[in-house]
């Protein structure tokens, strides 16, 4: 009985088909395999109804343009209008090709895909925080656009202390020990010329986003009016006086620290630590509580726990 079957099997007639209920005569497992192996375009392309499920040459011509039109609606690039972005998160760069018509959501997605971060913990920046839900073609990004993001992943979070947050315990550490600063000499020069007339209003209990104009209307510590921009695109502090104005990257900065001026709460007093001491830093008197977090958000490119 074995040997007609394998005879009908090498003709293609009667091919089983791989993984078919049928079992194989004993010791038939070489001759079967050869018979499936003939009879498989004719099984495959009758029993499928579709020469493209076959695995003849002729099959895989057919099968080919099907392929590649699919895979090119995968990628985003027909028929969709792209947008070369650079986004720039810990000192690293991405080049971006990202739809005009995707939204801040959907670039946060993007985001995690390269860097690894939450969407929750990032802060997208361009312009401004970006909004979730416009397009970019709403918040109108053109090519070569600078995305900020600012954040830490989970594992940066439960890492040990970074030195910069270490050396913010220090130097709080340290104003615990000292009077308050608005108390200190130095500072009194300036605190009781009392607050300028031009400065920006402030709001208190409230924490706003850093405004699109320059912080303006402050003193510096010698007296002089003084005004912060913030440069998020080219990650910059511009401190501008009268005579100049000086560029700061925000990498380079150590260090912020605070203090509300006593008997004027809604107001602080605020140093940029711009070398390795204490005597590095810069001061800024009357700036509005509500930018205080907003600008050491910024400038320490990380986030603060309150």
């Amino acid at each position: 009985g074995g040997a007609p079957g394998l005879e009908r099997d090498r003709t293609g007639t009667a091919s089983r088909v791989p993984g078919s209920s049928c079992p194989l005569p004993a010791g038939a497992e070489e001759p079967g395999m050869e018979a499936e192996a003939q009879g498989l375009p004719l099984g495959c392309g009758g029993g499928g109804g579709s020469p493209a499920a076959g695995r003849s040459p002729e099959g895989e011509e057919r099968r080919q343009p099907p392929q590649a039109s699919v895979s090119n609606g995968g990628d985003a690039e027909s028929g969709r209008e792209l947008v070369e972005l650079k986004v720039i998160w810990n000192k690293n760069k991405y080049d971006v090709k990202f739809c005009l018509d995707s939204t801040g959501a959907e670039l946060k997605q993007k985001i995690h895909s390269l860097t690894g971060l939450p969407p929750a913990m990032q802060k997208v920046m361009f312009k401004g925080l970006l909004p979730e839900e416009k397009t970019l073609r709403e918040i109108k990004v053109t090519n070569g656009a600078k995305i900020m993001v600012v954040g830490s992943t989970i594992n940066d979070v439960l890492a040990v202390n970074t030195p910069k947050e270490a050396a913010q315990q220090e130097v709080k550490a340290e104003e615990n020990k000292k009077e308050p600063l608005c108390r200190q000499k130095q500072h009194r020069k300036v605190l009781d010329k009392g607050k300028p007339d031009d400065v920006m209003p402030s709001v208190k209990g409230v924490q706003e986003r850093l405004p699109t104009v320059p912080l303006s209307g402050m003193y510096n510590k010698s007296g002089g009016k003084v005004r912060l921009t913030f440069k998020l695109e080219q990650d910059q502090l511009w401190i501008g006086t009268k005579e100049r104005t000086e560029k700061l990257p925000m990498g380079s900065i150590k260090n912020v620290v605070s203090e509300p001026i006593e008997g004027h709460e809604d107001y602080h007093m605020m140093a940029f630590q711009l070398g390795p001491t204490e005597a590095s830093y810069y001061w800024v008197y009357w700036v509005p509580t509500q930018y205080v977090d907003a600008i050491k958000d910024t400038v320490l490119g990380k986030w603060q726990y309150f």
